[in-house]
């Protein structure tokens, strides 16, 4: 059906009253209808109908497809190079998406759910960063905070300090070093107090408490590595 130009109604008063314009080019195939040709709408919301989804697709000069949009019963699925969400305002892009990254350009990211709801980054096959120019704040008011890692755990501070705040700071599965048999301290059948040693490269590990220090006499662990 090809496309009528705008025609308009005289209503009773004998007012001239534009009517909406556009017939668009309607295919009728097996797999459903499909719209070839641009439509418009005046003064009235356009509707798109099917009993199993609606698809629109973008195509370029030799009609390949460039972007697709469908909406479906168990979800809204988008394929395309790039994917924006701007504000209506001033245009700012809010959320975006390629290949290469996701951008949330919004002022705050907030996630809600139920009680026992919980949110969850994952990096199966890469790493995780999080960056941010005034800093980065991890808090959990109510439960624990735990950080877990198959190898090395790196805390760096490269102009401050390190500072660590708590009723109790615990420091498990420290290396105990051995002292010779000559120390007062190798007479107690069942040793209770120990004294943390510090090897030149940082390394910390235990050493049985004497009269005076026992670092030195037990600084065979800083030979290990």
């Amino acid at each position: 059906m090809p496309a009528v130009p705008d025609k308009h109604q005289q209503d009773a008063s004998g007012e001239k009253k534009a009517v909406c314009l556009s017939v668009c080019l309607v295919e009728i195939c097996r797999t459903g209808t499909e719209i070839v040709y641009p439509a418009r709408m005046i003064d009235s919301p356009l509707v798109l109908q099917s009993d199993r989804n609606v698809t629109v697709n973008a195509r370029n000069h030799m009609g390949q497809l460039t972007g697709q949009l469908t909406v479906g019963a168990d979800a809204v699925e988008a394929q395309c190079k790039r994917f924006e969400v701007r504000a209506s305002e001033d245009g700012r892009v809010l959320f975006s998406a390629d290949e290469d990254e996701i951008t949330i350009g919004a002022e705050k990211l907030k996630v809600t759910g139920f009680f026992c709801f919980s949110f969850r980054l994952e990096s199966p096959t890469r790493s995780l960063i999080m960056e941010a120019p005034r800093g980065v704040q991890v808090s959990a008011a109510a439960g624990d905070f735990k950080a877990t890692c198959r190898k090395e755990l790196h805390l760096q501070s490269t102009e401050g300090e390190i500072f660590l705040n708590a009723d109790t700071i615990r420091l498990g599965n420290l290396p105990t070093g051995s002292v010779s048999s000559s120390s007062p301290s190798s007479s107690n059948s069942r040793q209770t107090v120990y004294e943390l040693c510090v090897c030149p490269n940082g390394k910390l590990y235990l050493s049985p408490a004497g009269v005076g220090s026992t670092c030195q006499s037990s600084s065979n662990i800083c030979l290990w590595n």
